[in-house]
């Protein structure tokens, strides 16, 4: 059961590890050797929010590659949240974040959508090229949401969709996205039988379900590429 269901988008520069952070909050696994999304690629959670708010979290994983860039245009719209993601150990994929900034403001509807800046490979600090505070500066300039990740150790993986996830809720409740027939950025929810329909990862409030299939099933949700 869950109450909403939450349209993401997550985009940023090939190699910055979107598919290992997704990967990593839908099934807790890392993968250090995988190949570039080619595309989109679909994954999907259900996570409690609040004591009783259970959101359906839809992610659609896109490729940073310029060749894929009039496929991937089409996945932005009705998005809500948009996590921008960048690495910490090459700068320049840090600079390319404001064209992936302005790209999707251009993209998304509404246009009151929720943005995060997400800096990724937290754990190799050795290597860091963007420091903290520049990354901090720019996501306040921009009223962007901020953290830093690793996909590896799971540092602040949870945490970064969690507050996305909230702002968003936040949000609704004060009546800035409205729930409408034919628009998918969110959707009410329904009732699913929880004995079936999960499998608990990560405590009491988290369950797995699905993606490609919201009917009762005892398996893990899956993203569509495979790990190693």
């Amino acid at each position: 059961m869950y109450t909403y269901q939450f349209r993401l988008i997550v985009v940023g520069d090939s190699t910055v590890g979107k598919s290992s952070l997704l990967r990593y909050f839908c099934d807790g696994k890392f993968c250090d050797d995988s190949d570039p999304t080619v595309g989109v690629d679909f994954y999907a959670r259900i996570t409690e929010i609040r004591p009783g708010i259970r959101v359906k979290l839809q992610i659609w994983d896109t490729a940073g590659q310029e060749r894929f860039r009039s496929i991937t245009r089409s996945y932005y719209r009705n998005s809500v949240g948009a996590l921008l993601l960048y690495d910490i150990t090459n700068f320049d994929s840090f600079e390319h974040v404001s064209e992936w900034l302005s790209e999707a403001k251009k993209q998304i509807e509404p246009n009151n959508a929720v943005f995060m800046l997400v800096g990724t490979k937290q754990d190799k600090e050795h290597l860091r090229e963007v420091p903290t505070e520049t990354a901090q500066q720019f996501a306040d300039y921009h009223n962007l949401l901020f953290l830093e990740t690793s996909s590896k150790t799971g540092d602040n993986v949870e945490k970064a969709f969690a507050e996305l996830a909230v702002r968003i809720y936040d949000q609704l409740e004060e009546g800035k996205f409205r729930i409408e027939e034919g628009w998918d950025g969110i959707k009410n929810g329904y009732s699913m039988k929880a004995s079936t329909n999960g499998v608990n990862r990560k405590g009491p409030s988290i369950n797995l379900i699905d993606a490609s299939n919201e009917s009762d099933s005892s398996t893990d949700s899956k993203p569509k590429k495979g790990c190693c």
